[in-house]
């Protein structure tokens, strides 16, 4: 599963609320036997993958 979201305010910094999420999503990924392959927060002429920053 790939996860993606936008940041309207053009900065792709995870928030401390993405990094939750995102580790939820990672713990529920796990009990239905679906990988999270990335989550990756987008804005209108960039992106930041999460996992590239190591956040799972």
């Amino acid at each position: 599963m790939i996860v993606a979201h936008n940041h309207v305010s053009a900065n792709c910094t995870p928030s401390l609320e993405d990094i939750t999420v995102t580790k939820r999503l990672q713990q529920a990924g796990e009990i239905l036997g679906v990988e999270l392959i990335d989550h990756l927060i987008a804005t209108s002429n960039q992106f930041t993958s999460l996992r590239e920053k190591g956040y799972f």
